[in-house]
């Protein structure tokens, strides 16, 4: 990759979507992974306004430091950078008492709202200023897999990350002097108390996604696909078509002229 040309394109992507919707600025989930950092750190190189928040909730406390040190770090290079650091624990403890005294306990739908918790929040502070807010999503988790929470982080005005695989995402961050705390950081959704990791959930290692992608994108058929990737495949399959729907549009039911007379 042409790391100083695709920064500079993603930077002036962002810059010109700013100016043809007349925005004042952009509101951006800092989580002290990779993808947030990289996105913080684009929108903060367009010299526009930048709002980076720090959502901690029950969050390890590596995680959360990893994310104030990003932010941080970039408020002393860019002058156009805020930060706020909003603990959540507390409302989600509460949404977690008022459904479970409800409803039957469910682990995976109680992740979600945690992710959805912090998605109104930024869209909260979005709308004090006319700002939108800027996804983090990278390539193989938005159209790959679809790795993200249906209307939470996945609830985006844009995404500058989303055509890049996540090993690009680690080039250009590297590139960028992107702290080395995040760059090693095993990536991870921080929606578990108990700190599992993207690739613990997922099944397969970000560059085996990557390699089975790849190989989609040719067009080659999945039938002479390397033995040594072929659960690799199988993983990638179940992912993306168990996730298929948070990937296109949403269905909306069209009904015939003639019903309507």
């Amino acid at each position: 990759m042409k790391t100083s040309k695709a920064v500079e394109f993603i930077v002036d992507w962002i810059k010109k979507y700013k100016e043809t919707n007349r925005i004042n600025g952009f509101v951006v989930g800092v989580s002290g992974g990779v993808d947030s950092a990289l996105t913080s750190t684009l929108c903060a190189m367009t010299g526009i306004k930048t709002l980076c928040i720090n959502m901690p909730i029950r969050q390890k406390k590596e995680q959360y430091l990893r994310a104030n040190n990003h932010i941080n770090w970039l408020k002393d290079k860019f002058k156009n950078v805020n930060s706020l650091d909003l603990d959540l624990t507390n409302v989600f403890n509460e949404f977690k008492s008022s459904v479970e005294n409800n409803s039957q306990v469910n682990n995976l739908a109680l992740a979600n709202s945690r992710s959805r918790i912090r998605m109104t929040t930024l869209y909260y502070y979005a709308g004090i200023d006319n700002c939108i807010v800027v996804g983090t999503g990278n390539k193989v988790e938005d159209f790959g897999i679809g790795f993200y929470t249906k209307y939470g982080d996945g609830g985006v005005d844009i995404s500058p990350i989303a055509d890049l695989m996540k090993s690009e995402v680690f080039e250009i961050s590297k590139a960028l002097g992107i702290n080395d705390e995040i760059i090693k950081a095993k990536p991870t959704d921080g929606l578990w108390d108990d700190g599992r990791t993207d690739e613990d959930q997922i099944g397969a290692t970000y560059r085996d996604l990557e390699l089975i992608m790849d190989i989609l994108e040719k067009g080659i058929n999945p039938n002479d696909i390397n033995d040594d990737l072929k659960d690799k495949y199988n993983v990638y399959i179940k992912h993306h078509n168990a996730n298929k729907h948070k990937m296109v549009d949403i269905p909306v039911c069209k009904i015939p002229k003639e019903l309507k007379l």
